[in-house]
């Protein structure tokens, strides 16, 4: 597969099977799976890092945690997560970005291969989300089903405004509804129901702005845009944003709780995190840089 060179921090997680539309069969879900893993197994310990579990409450006791020192304690991710990427780019090629699950191979499947199917396609979006880099999902073209899913759970989704996702299920008596927890959390909910009940395609700018959309018609826009979005991420620092990013994700899940509400309860709990940031060595780094009017020297 050509495609661009990335900066340094960056490494690609590529879905091959473009003869197939870029279908999730088991083989392609086992490659992404195996791709995940390579990119977040340290090179010291050779232990897979991953996020925590989405929300803890005590966040103080996670902190402390030995399995996590790495995300918490910058001087213990340089050592663990040296030359891993900071940022991952989602490719693949042809004029279909994902087409979902290969429904032949469904189809032809037992009971039994249709549950390893389903349950790696989830470990997939599963590693994807706890993954300690930022994900980018680089949308070329159409995205189906599970391959709306799959764009969805990126951190960060780029397509061209004319781009068009569809939750085609339903037209064919097997309802989208693995790939509908991606889309109803990134989408209105109205949308994302509306896509899953009448298997409508929408255009990427019709998505209430849950892509970033190239609006521009030129050519290469698209990867001039691709290009602009993993040099900003990979250019801060690696263990702030991945401990940010679980930190937004675990705000951004959360409901409501006994005498709180969801936004209540959220904001308590940032703030607790809030806190745990800005003890940070590379916050203090980053606000003095700011006060300073200079630029900051990560060491991470």
């Amino acid at each position: 597969m050509s495609l661009p060179k990335l900066p340094a921090g960056a490494a690609y997680l590529f879905l091959n099977n473009a003869s197939r539309r870029n279908a999730l069969s088991l083989e392609v879900l086992q490659d992404l799976s195996s791709q995940l893993k390579r990119h977040f197994t340290s090179p010291k310990s050779k232990e897979l890092l991953t996020l925590p579990p989405f929300y803890h409450k005590h966040l103080k006791r996670l902190q402390e945690a030995k399995e996590y020192r790495w995300l918490f304690d910058p001087s213990e991710w340089r050592n663990e997560c040296r030359n891993m990427p900071s940022v991952l780019v989602l490719r693949s090629q042809g004029p279909v970005f994902s087409s979902g699950h290969d429904l032949k191979e469904v189809s032809e499947m037992s009971e039994a291969e249709r549950k390893e199917l389903f349950k790696t396609c989830a470990e997939v979006m599963s590693l994807i989300r706890s993954s300690p880099a930022v994900v980018v999902g680089a949308v070329q073209g159409l995205a189906t089903a599970a391959g709306f899913q799959l764009a969805m759970t990126c951190d960060v989704t780029i397509a061209r405004a004319s781009t068009e996702f569809q939750l085609p299920g339903m037209s064919i008596g097997l309802p989208c509804t693995s790939p509908s927890t991606a889309a109803s959390r990134r989408i209105p909910v109205g949308l994302a129901y509306r896509m899953y009940a009448t298997a409508q395609r929408v255009r990427a700018d019709e998505l209430g702005g849950a892509i970033d959309v190239v609006k521009s018609s030129e050519e290469d826009a698209f990867e001039r845009r691709v290009a602009e979005t993993v040099s900003q991420l990979v250019g801060m620092p690696g263990q702030p944003q991945a401990l940010g990013k679980w930190a937004f994700w675990s705000q951004s899940g959360m409901a409501a709780s006994g005498k709180l509400d969801g936004f209540t309860r959220a904001t308590t709990w940032s703030s607790d995190a809030m806190v745990m940031h800005a003890g940070n060595s590379e916050a203090a780094e980053g606000m003095s840089a700011f006060l300073e009017k200079r630029k900051p020297k990560w060491s991470i």
